[in-house]
Order: C-alpha cells, then sequence, then structure tokens
C-alpha cells in the first residue's frame, strides 16, 4: 500500500508526495491565484501527454484562449476523454467560479459559466505545466474556485509610448492565465480617432485594430473600456494650435475651459471613437483629476465648474450605453479633505473632526453630483488610512457607486520599486472585499514608463489579491512567482534579486546629480550645474572626500550588481518560461552599474598618486562615453523587441506640467537623461 505524505503549505501550494514502491516524488504544485480550496488525495496516473481529448454536451466548446491544452480534441464517448466539461449554472458558486476534479485517469472541470468554465481549464494549463516541466503524473485533487471581487482591472496606460502590436495579445494570454477580467486602457493620442483625427498620433493603432484586440481580449474574459481624459490631463489634445481656443487658460495646454460648448463637442466625438473601438467594455472612464480651472469670470466655484462638467460627461455616456468611471479627488480636495486620505498618521478622530467642520462644502453640491457615475477612490499609499476610508464610506453612505484604484507603478524611474508595491495592493484588495466593493483597478501609469515586462510582479500580485484574498504572505506570492513565471526549481528566495535590485534602482535615479531630479533636468536653464562636480580641478583627493558617502554606496551598488549578474544569469539557464522579461531586468542591472563603474573610475583618478597612475586612470575615464554607448545600444536591442522605443518624427511634444519623463524626447534619450548630461559634462571636462 502506498504511503502519502502531504504537506500543506497554503502560502506556496506545495504537494510533496513521496510512494512506497516508487522514489520518485509526484512534484510540486502551485497556482496562481491561489484557488479557494485545493485538496490533493494522492496522484494520478495522467502524465502531461496522455491530454489529448475531451469530451463536453453538444453546444459546449473548448474555451477560446488556451495555450497548454488548446490542442485538445472532441471525441464521442465520454470514457475515452482523458478531459470532461461542462457548465453547471445552478451550481452554488459565485459568477466565475468553477470545479476541477482530478480523478485517477481522467480531469473533470465543471464551470459556472463560460468565464468559469476557462478559469478552470487556465488551472488546468498550471497543474499541466507543472506536471509536465517536472515530468511527474496530474496530483489527484478536488479544486473548488471563485473570485472574491469580480471585477479585476489593470490600467493599460500608453500615453508615452507603445509597444508592438503582437505584445499586446500576448499581454491579453497573460491576463487570462492570472484570471484578470478587465482592462482599463488610458489611450490618450494612441487610438487613430475618426472624427479629431488631428488627435491621434502617427503610430497610434486604428479603431479597427483595436476592436480586433478587444475580441480578442473578450474572448479570454477580459473586457477592455476607454479612459479618454478629460477637463484636465487634455494635453495631448489642447498642445495642437487648432484646439487651442478651449483651453481654461490661453497659455496651459492642461485643462479644458468647462464653460465652452467647443469642450464638449470635441470630448463626446472622442469618447465616441473610443467606445467603437472598444465596444465590449461597460465603462467609459472620464478621468477627471488634478485639475483647477478658473471659472472665464463666471463667479462659478472649482467644485461647482468640475461637477458642471462631470454631469454634463456623464449624461452622455450614459446615453451611449456605458457607465461613467470618474477620479474623484478633485471635489475632496475643493472641500479641503485630502490630506487626510494620504496620512496613516491621521487618526480617526482627527478625520471624523475634520469631516465636521468642511463637509458642509460637499453636502451644499451633493444633489450636483451624478448617481450613474462609478466614483474611483484612488490611493497608491496609504488605502486603510482613516481619511481614505471616510471618503469611501462617505460616497457609499449616500448612494453613490465607489471602486477603488491601487497601484503596480506610479512614478518610479527603470522599474517598480517598494517590493512592486504589494503591500498597498493587498491593503486596497482587502478593505475593498470587506467593503462589499465590486472590483479593484490596478494603476500602472506611463509617467516614466519603465518596461512593461517589469509589471508582471505586481500585477500577478493583484491577481492574487483581488482573486483569493489575503491569504498569502508576500514572501510566499514571490515564491509562486517565480515558479509560474520561471521555473518550479526557480521558486526559492536565493534567486529573488528583484528585491535587491529595486533600491538600487532608486539609489541610480540621482547618483549622477547633486540638485535636482532626473525628470527636471530638460526643463533646467543650466542643467549641467545640477549633475555631480568632477575631479579634474582642485587639490587632488579633495573631490572624494566630498563624495565620500556617495561613493561608498556606489561601490556596494557595484557588487550588488555584480551577484544580481551573475544570479541572472543561473535563472536564464534555468528557466523554462518568460527568458525575456530576464533579459530587460538584466539591461536594467548594467545600467545601474555603470553609474557606480563611472563614479569609482573617477575617484580612482581622484586618488592616483604617480604620473602613471594618473595616466592610466584617465584612460579609463576617457572609456567611459564608449562603454555607456555599447550598453545603451544593447538596453535598446533589448526593449525594442516588444516596444517602440522611439515616437514617430514631427510628434508633437506638450508643456509637460507633470515633468512625466517619457515625455520629454521623441528619441530613446529621455531614459538616460542624467547620463547623457553627465557625459557632456565630462567631455567638457576632458577638454573634447
Amino acid at each position: 500500500m502506498n504511503t502519502i505524505k502531504r504537506l500543506c503549505v497554503w502560502g506556496l501550494m506545495t504537494v510533496i508526495f513521496s510512494c512506497d514502491h516508487s522514489p520518485d516524488p509526484a512534484g510540486t504544485f502551485v497556482l496562481l491565484p491561489g484557488p479557494q480550496q485545493f485538496d490533493i488525495t494522492g496522484t494520478s496516473s495522467i502524465r502531461s501527454d496522455d491530454l489529448t481529448g475531451y469530451y463536453a454536451p453538444e453546444g459546449t466548446d473548448l474555451p477560446a484562449g488556451l495555450v497548454k491544452l488548446a490542442h485538445l480534441k472532441r471525441v464521442r464517448r465520454k470514457s475515452e476523454a482523458p478531459v470532461s466539461f461542462s457548465i453547471n449554472e445552478a451550481m452554488d458558486l459565485k459568477n466565475e467560479g468553477y470545479v476541477l476534479d482530478i480523478e485517477r485517469e481522467q480531469v473533470i472541470i465543471t464551470g459556472k459559466d463560460r468565464a468559469g468554465l476557462l478559469y478552470g481549464f487556465k488551472t488546468l494549463e498550471q497543474l499541466f505545466a507543472d506536471a509536465e516541466e517536472q515530468d511527474v503524473p496530474l496530483p489527484m485533487c478536488h479544486i473548488k474556485d471563485y473570485p472574491l471581487l469580480k471585477y479585476r482591472a489593470i490600467h493599460l496606460d500608453m500615453k508615452h509610448h507603445m509597444e508592438k502590436r503582437e505584445y499586446y495579445y500576448r499581454l491579453m494570454d497573460k491576463l487570462a492565465a492570472y484570471k484578470i477580467n478587465a482592462i482599463i486602457a488610458e489611450v490618450e493620442d494612441k487610438l487613430g480617432y475618426r472624427r479629431q483625427p488631428l488627435v491621434g498620433s502617427a503610430d497610434a493603432l486604428s479603431i479597427a485594430e483595436w476592436k480586433k484586440l478587444s475580441d480578442y481580449a473578450l474572448e479570454r474574459n477580459i473586457e477592455i473600456s476607454p479612459l479618454v481624459q478629460g477637463l484636465g490631463h487634455a494635453s495631448f489634445i489642447l498642445k495642437h494650435e487648432a484646439y487651442k481656443p478651449l483651453r481654461d487658460d490661453p497659455e496651459s495646454d492642461w485643462a479644458f475651459n468647462p464653460l465652452d460648448p467647443g469642450t464638449y463637442r470635441v470630448q463626446f466625438d472622442l469618447y465616441l471613437d473610443a467606445m467603437e473601438a472598444m465596444p465590449h467594455g461597460k465603462y467609459l472612464h472620464v478621468g477627471g483629476d488634478e485639475v483647477h480651472t478658473t471659472g472665464r469670470g463666471s463667479g462659478k466655484s472649482e467644485l461647482e465648474l468640475q461637477l458642471a462638467w462631470l454631469n454634463q460627461v456623464c449624461t452622455f455616456t450614459e446615453e451611449h450605453g456605458r457607465i461613467p468611471v470618474f477620479w474623484d479627488d478633485m471635489p475632496i480636495k475643493f472641500a479641503g479633505l485630502y490630506a487626510p486620505m494620504f496620512d496613516p498618521t491621521v487618526t480617526r478622530e482627527e478625520v471624523e473632526k475634520l469631516w465636521q467642520e468642511k463637509e458642509y462644502k460637499l453636502l451644499e453640491s451633493l444633489d450636483q453630483f451624478p448617481k450613474n457615475c462609478v466614483y474611483m477612490r484612488w490611493n497608491y499609499s496609504a488605502p486603510r488610512s482613516a481619511g481614505n476610508i471616510k471618503a469611501m464610506e462617505w460616497f457609499t453612505g449616500h448612494g453613490f457607486q465607489v471602486m477603488g484604484a491601487t497601484a503596480g507603478q506610479t512614478r518610479w524611474i527603470l522599474m517598480p520599486r517598494n517590493e512592486s508595491n504589494m503591500e498597498n495592493i493587498r491593503s486596497f484588495a482587502v478593505s475593498s472585499i470587506e467593503k462589499g466593493l465590486d472590483g479593484l483597478l490596478l494603476t500602472l501609469w506611463d509617467d516614466d514608463s519603465p518596461h512593461f515586462e517589469l509589471y508582471m510582479r505586481g500585477i500577478i500580485a493583484f491577481a492574487e489579491y483581488s482573486w483569493s484574498g489575503d491569504r498569502r504572505s508576500r514572501a510566499e506570492i514571490k515564491s509562486a512567482y517565480r515558479h509560474r513565471e520561471y521555473a518550479h526549481a526557480l521558486s526559492d528566495s536565493a534567486y529573488g534579486f528583484v528585491d535587491q535590485l529595486e533600491p538600487a534602482v532608486g539609489w541610480w535615479n540621482g547618483a549622477l546629480l547633486q540638485s535636482g531630479r532626473r525628470n527636471e533636468l530638460r526643463s533646467m536653464v543650466h542643467p549641467e550645474e545640477a549633475v555631480i562636480a568632477l575631479p579634474f580641478s582642485g587639490e587632488k583627493g579633495n573631490w572624494s572626500v566630498t563624495y565620500a558617502a556617495r561613493l561608498e554606496r556606489a561601490a556596494a551598488i557595484q557588487q550588488l550588481c555584480d551577484e544580481t549578474a551573475a544570479t541572472i544569469a543561473a535563472m536564464k539557464s534555468e528557466t523554462r518560461r518568460n527568458i525575456y522579461r530576464l533579459e530587460v531586468y538584466e539591461q536594467v542591472n548594467a545600467l545601474v552599474r555603470f553609474t557606480a563603474h563611472a563614479l569609482l573610475t573617477l575617484q580612482t583618478y581622484d586618488l592616483a598618486q604617480s604620473r602613471e597612475e594618473m595616466d592610466e586612470a584617465l584612460q579609463r575615464v576617457r572609456k567611459l562615453p564608449g562603454e555607456f554607448a555599447g550598453l545603451r545600444a544593447q538596453l535598446e536591442q533589448v526593449y525594442g523587441k516588444t516596444r517602440v522605443l522611439d515616437k514617430p518624427a514631427g510628434y508633437l511634444l506638450d508643456q509637460d506640467h507633470h515633468h512625466h519623463l517619457a515625455n520629454q524626447t521623441i528619441p530613446f534619450d529621455w531614459l538616460f537623461t542624467s547620463e547623457l548630461f553627465f557625459l557632456e559634462k565630462l567631455r567638457a571636462g576632458l577638454g573634447e
């Protein structure tokens, strides 16, 4: 009789079997997101290459969007099918739920609906991949699963760059694998508008191309809804000469004049095209955040102007069969209740006192708040702060629909940080589930535009928390991420280089600057003055004393980068999946290492004593521009596999009010702003 050992570690869903009659373990199976129930009872006789055919009732077809199991062929008899599936709408499960049973010789999937059936297959594909990779049978198991939030959306922000067309299709497959079911696409000028053709960029996807992508996504249970910025964030429109008369401030391309009827003619044209391009989404996100309007002498307050605009766009949206979504921050800000939403140190008592003092400003305009709108409560740092919770309660308490928005990427340059912002994602997901909200959005801002592949760890954490809730630790999710995205052999924390690289990137961001920030350099009159001083004048050694702390950190960063490079190289030799993402991380690491290397090279020159040492060190300094050129070429070659690096020739840059790094040059120079100004100053110091 077989002896079965079961190690129940929910965090990793790790199940290890050993059998008296076989020295081989049954394998390690990790699922993301984690199912609500996963009971393993033994080892089946089914291996990955046994899954060849399926049986299903007439009228029930194999779900679209399968990857590992797309080869399955229908057979006539259930007894002949290794996979049997059906849909049972009477199941006592939430929508999108499913039951997956793996018996000794057959897999049985029952979906609550078509989406549940798809997700049952997606779970089977993960088990299939683990069995195939480890050359072991599938486990005998019972899985009962369903989501805790019914709307699980990611933000596809395209305002400053485009991916290559095929990347978006692969992304839909990836999101479906992790049970993400919606996208809010912030298109700005990356849609080829028909009614206002001047707005669309030369590299925009046409309406037909967007519709094709939307159809593909829907087959994978992903609905794409557009976000077309309005009132504020309108630079992509108002930068054009033809639209200047619609500006609230004639000197600024940031905001529309909400009192001008022409504003609505333009915005409604853009809405119509966007809804046609993304026909399956239930929402139209109208933006509305971070805006101040003057009123043009009308005597109307900013809150009145905001709500007047919001009512018009919400009415239009509803008339066209969509639910409007609106960033809710400006009404709260106009009422003087903004700051506590982002300050976790403010107590509930302090929040209540502030609301007692200032809530009247909102109540005076309560009848003007449209009821047909979803008020999106965004918070990227402290979603469980008393101020944020109070704001959500105010909207829900007055009968308004509320949805939360967390972030996997905010204003981080080169790559996301703060452990991919996992704690914030967890916190907002938990809060949304506890309050019975329908959904949650994961924003992924393109302001400083890291490579999209580097968002995936945060996206997968969001998929886990929004589907399963708070059942795994961050360490467990990271391990499961490495298992699923690379290989089961790479799940160990020894391969968790991302957490070490994040603070190194934070250091890199300002390491070549003595003042200012990287994304502000191009707006400075004399950006070279913001770059670190160089050791070409003054007494030998003084430069190294001045920058001693920075140089000490550079040495530590260089060592960390060398260790990271070795880890990535080891992972590339072992990975079964997603080697490209490792290549992108490799380039990030190399760029960070160059900065540390450049500073230490200058230190060597500064500390050189003999003429021979100085000449040798100077030669190393002179090589830095060439080393950077080679590094940049390699990075662009890797990034360019999926990304359109340069904006189209003749692209009109806007006024860049918020110093978005990715908005500052037409070629890909913007990523290397500090390095380019540093090397320019270096050449001048060398007399070149």
